[in-house]
């Protein structure tokens, strides 16, 4: 049976559900999220909540920019009831070799032309800005200040729920119809969703794996420090826990040993500082990956639409996504991203490879 009393049925209750759920009921439309287990239950419950713009490709910066200017009066925007603690830290991306300057160099020219503020650094000013990395060994790296960190990424996911209609079942179908437009916002799960109605998605699940410290009151290392060479990453959240990752973990947890490896060597080499952490937690999460490591935007059927495939940076664009889709679903003038982002473009070998993937 057709709820006919809503407009649009969302589901799946993650950070980009639920915000395509809150701008629509702010333009006015009845809506409700159907998520089976609880808001935040998948992989917006798990990620640390960094948001930034430095990526290498126009359409990502696009996303992240409009972002990044939402999150920055978060507080205020999404009327949370604790402070969200967004924290302008920095993200540091280095580069061991010349070819992976280059790389960094072109990834800079589209973010200034899409008007983030990055720039390359010499290693000297590299290490004047993150206190505790060591330069030898670099030949430059990117950084943009602006990028930074929630303290509080499960109580931005929340706060964007507040207020909404949120009804705990499983959807195992999308027929009969939940309501006149549906936006599957389901991550991974979207494929399943979808293929019964013909349509297919290619989004598969990708496992990532981050290993925390216990709370350290000791500030040891405030930016996001990303050596993709050494397939290393890390940082101190606002929880005083450090954050480390191998960037290539992948499969099975056996393989953790190899992964604490490949942490204390980007350790050693980069932030020795944080030679003397113990980092007992893994923790699991999971990416929605597309083939180009961007989402799918848009309409896919009559009258359903897809938000999914993010492949891991749902959580830092979902402001910008939110607008993009309710003004879709509610007829409003399409955005050019909807044309860039469509299912179709796989078909049409119009994939758009985002170069800057963490």
């Amino acid at each position: 049976m057709a709820h006919s009393s809503l407009d649009v049925a969302v589901v799946g209750g993650g950070v980009i559900g639920l915000a395509i759920a809150r701008e629509l009921t702010v333009r006015g439309a009845r809506v409700a999220v159907f998520e089976r287990s609880g808001i935040g239950a998948g992989a917006s419950g798990v990620q640390p909540g960094g948001v930034r713009q430095q990526w290498g490709t126009p359409i990502a910066c696009r996303l992240a920019r409009e972002s990044v200017a939402f999150y920055a009066d978060a507080d205020e925007r999404l009327d949370a009831p604790v402070p969200l603690g967004f924290r302008r830290c920095g993200y540091l991306f280095v580069a061991h070799t010349d070819s992976t300057l280059i790389r960094l160099e072109a990834n800079v020219r589209v973010q200034n032309e899409e008007s983030v503020p990055s720039r390359l650094l010499s290693p000297a000013e590299a290490a004047d800005l993150v206190p505790g990395l060591r330069p030898d060994g670099l030949a430059g790296a990117a950084w943009c200040a602006d990028d930074g960190y929630f303290d509080r990424p499960q109580s931005v996911v929340e706060a964007f729920g507040r207020g909404l209609d949120v009804r705990i079942q499983t959807v195992v179908s999308l027929e009969p119809r939940l309501a006149d437009a549906v936006v599957v916002a389901a991550g991974a799960d979207t494929v399943d969703l979808l293929r019964p109605l013909g349509i297919e998605l290619p989004i598969e699940r990708e496992d990532r794996f981050i290993f925390l410290s216990e709370p350290i009151r000791e500030r040891l290392l405030e930016p996001l420090v990303v050596s993709a060479e050494r397939s290393f990453a890390a940082k101190q959240l606002g929880t005083g826990r450090v954050l480390a990752s191998d960037l290539g973990a992948r499969g099975d947890v056996a393989q953790q040993d190899v992964w604490r490896a490949t942490v204390r060597a980007g350790i050693e080499e980069l932030v020795p500082a944080l030679t003397y952490v113990s980092f007992p937690m893994l923790v699991r999460g999971e990416y929605d990956v597309t083939p180009d490591h961007q989402p799918v935007l848009g309409l896919v059927g009559d009258g359903i639409y897809v938000a999914a495939g993010f492949s891991g940076h749902g959580f830092m664009i979902a402001p910008a996504v939110a607008r993009i889709v309710a003004q879709a679903v509610l007829g409003e003038s399409p955005d050019e991203t909807l044309s860039i982002l469509d299912v179709a473009r796989f078909d049409e070998n119009r994939l758009v490879p985002e170069p800057e993937l963490v």
